[in-house]
């Protein structure tokens, strides 16, 4: 009976994690999540999959490489209704990732979501994205300035397609990399935000700069996305859809 117990317990704590694990790939086009195609990037990931986004962490830059969405009109609305809360803390799954202190003493760059809170149908999915394993050091002005109401555009696009695949992620071009805290946390040159429509079978990529003094946004194809960052985040999507850019509303 004891031995019984303990299995039913074991079963109890697990499934909700293997549930996760099981529909982790849903947050991509055709069950296929993003993929890496420079070989370097690769060292030392961790795939992390959540309620509702499913995120590449990497214990080289301490924090994601990119975080996949997949945002239904329903959802939206039910976002809409829950109100905004959540504590930052570091993902016990991420060995090696970032730290609250990280984050001290980080001016002029703080915590910026990949997946926004803002996304997220109820309390616990919107807990889930105030990981650490989410976050990169973003620049305040862009944070809570174009970078906000890009992802407002991105949610009211959503609701009038019906349903939109999201990758969001970070880029580092200069040299030599900054970094925040005693973990070297990278700071990313920029932020980009790919969004797919599969009604329209059309493809865009918002691309902002990760300045502390007027940032802007530019759009660019997802193929030269995959060129200069080396993320592809629709592997589903066909070639021609990558290189044709879809205009997207303006933040």
């Amino acid at each position: 009976m004891r031995v019984f117990l303990a299995f039913v317990a074991w079963c109890f704590c697990v499934s909700p994690v293997l549930a996760e694990e099981q529909q982790c790939d849903a947050f991509g086009v055709g069950n296929r999540l993003p993929v890496l195609t420079r070989p370097a990037l690769e060292q030392g990931t961790t795939l992390l999959c959540n309620s509702g986004y499913a995120a590449l962490a990497s214990t080289v830059s301490h924090g994601p490489l990119w975080v996949a969405e997949h945002l239904r009109a329903q959802d939206l609305a039910q976002a809409a209704q829950v109100p905004r809360s959540g504590h930052f803390y570091a993902d016990p799954r991420w060995p090696g990732g970032a730290e609250l202190s990280d984050y001290r003493r980080s001016k002029p760059y703080e915590r910026g979501h990949m997946a926004p809170s803002g996304d997220q149908p109820n309390a616990q999915a919107q807990a889930q994205t105030y990981a650490l394993s989410n976050i990169v050091p973003q620049a305040s002005v862009l944070n809570k300035g174009i970078w906000a109401r890009l992802e407002k555009r991105v949610r009211l696009l959503a609701r009038r397609e019906g349903t939109l695949y999201v990758v969001t992620g970070p880029a580092f071009h200069l040299r030599p990399i900054a970094t925040v805290g005693h973990d070297h946390v990278y700071v990313p040159s920029s932020v980009w935000k790919a969004v797919y429509a599969p009604a329209r079978n059309r493809a865009g990529v918002y691309v902002c700069k990760n300045v502390p003094v007027h940032p802007h946004c530019d759009q660019v194809t997802v193929q030269t996305l995959i060129r200069n960052v080396g993320v592809d985040p629709f592997p589903a999507v066909s070639d021609p859809v990558k290189a044709q850019a879809w205009r997207l509303p303006a933040p």
